[in-house]
C-alpha cells in the first residue's frame, strides 16, 4: 500500500530498481510489482568481473517470474577504467575500499540515468540492519527516492520472503536468493561479514526495544560485541541522514521519528 500510495500521490507512473540476485533487490522488486503493476517496473542488472554466474540467473529468474521488463548491463569495462584512473590519480596505494564503493556507485549511476532519461523512480533497497550498521554505500546502494525496506531487518526479509513464496503457490522469489549466503559481490570470495542470525534480532532490541548496553548485559550479550554495534549504528548516524524515505512499518523507523545528532565523539563510549 504505501509504495502505490507514494507513487499516486505524487504522480510517478514507473519504478527501476538494480537486481543483484540477492534477497533485498528481489523481495524490492516483489513489492514493486504488487504495487504497481509488471507494466511499470524494470529490473536491471548490472554484473562486474566479482558477480557470481548464479547471482545473474536468479535476477534473470525473477524479473521472468514477475514479469517485468529487464535489462543486463555489465559494468566490467567502465569499473576497469575507474581502476586505471584511480591507481594513477593515488600513484600505487592500496584502493581496495574505494575500489568497492565505485563498483555500486556506477550502478547508481547506470539506475539514475535510467531515471533521468525515461522517467523512472529509482527504489533503494537497503534494509533496517545495513542501514543501522553503515553496511551501504553512499550515493551507491542507498541511492533511490525510497527505500522500501529500510524499516524491515535482514530476518523480517528473509520472513517476507518465504511468507511471498509460500502465500504464492510457488517461487516468485528464487529459492536461491533465500538460501544463499549474503554477500555485495565487490570483491573475490566476499561474504557480508555479520551473523545476521545474531546481529539482525539485536539491532531490533537497540532500535525498537530501546535497549541499552546494561539491559542487553543483563540478557547475556557479549560485552564487546555490544560495545561494536552501538559504535556502528552511532557513527554512521550521517549516512542515515542521506538515506532516501523510508516507509515505517515497526514501532521506531530511521528518519523523522529517530533524531540523533550528526557530529558526536560516541566512539568507544559504550
Amino acid at each position: 500500500f504505501a509504495v502505490r500510495d507514494y507513487f499516486r500521490k505524487n504522480q510517478f507512473e514507473k519504478a527501476i530498481v538494480g537486481l543483484s540476485g540477492g534477497i533485498d533487490s528481489a523481495l524490492v522488486a516483489v513489492l514493486a510489482q504488487q504495487a504497481l503493476g509488471k507494466d511499470h517496473l524494470l529490473g536491471v542488472a548490472m554484473p562486474s568481473k566479482y558477480s557470481s554466474d548464479h547471482s545473474v540467473e536468479d535476477a534473470e529468474r525473477l524479473a521472468k517470474n514477475l514479469g517485468i521488463a529487464y535489462k543486463k548491463i555489465p559494468i566490467s569495462d567502465i569499473h576497469r577504467s575507474y581502476e586505471q584512473h584511480f591507481n594513477e590519480i593515488f600513484n600505487g596505494q592500496d584502493i581496495s575500499i574505494a575500489d568497492e564503493n565505485i563498483q555500486a556507485r556506477i550502478r547508481a549511476n547506470i539506475l539514475m540515468a535510467h531515471s533521468n532519461q525515461e522517467g523512472y523512480i529509482l527504489l533503494s533497497t537497503s534494509n533496517k540492519t545495513e542501514l543501522a550498521l553503515g553496511y551501504s554505500t553512499l550515493y551507491g546502494d542507498m541511492s533511490g527516492a525510497v527505500a522500501v525496506i529500510g524499516d524491515l531487518s535482514k530476518m523480517r526479509v528473509y520472513e517476507l520472503a518465504r511468507y511471498i513464496n509460500q502465500e504464492a503457490g510457488k517461487e516468485l522469489i528464487p529459492q536461491r536468493s533465500i538460501d544463499k549466503e549474503p554477500s555485495a559481490e565487490l570483491r573475490p570470495e566476499q561474504v557480508d561479514p555479520f551473523d545476521y542470525d545474531e546481529i539482525s534480532p539485536l539491532i531490533d532490541l537497540i532500535i525498537e526495544g530501546r535497549k541499552s548496553i546494561e539491559d542487553l548485559l543483563l540478557m547475556e550479550y557479549d560485552e564487546e560485541l555490544l560495545r561494536d554495534i552501538f559504535n556502528k549504528i552511532r557513527s554512521n548516524e550521517f549516512k542515515r541522514f542521506q538515506a532516501p524515505i523510508i516507509f515505517k512499518v515497526t514501532s521506531k523507523a530511521f528518519g523523522p521519528g529517530r533524531i540523533y545528532p550528526k557530529m558526536n565523539r560516541y566512539k568507544n563510549e559504550g
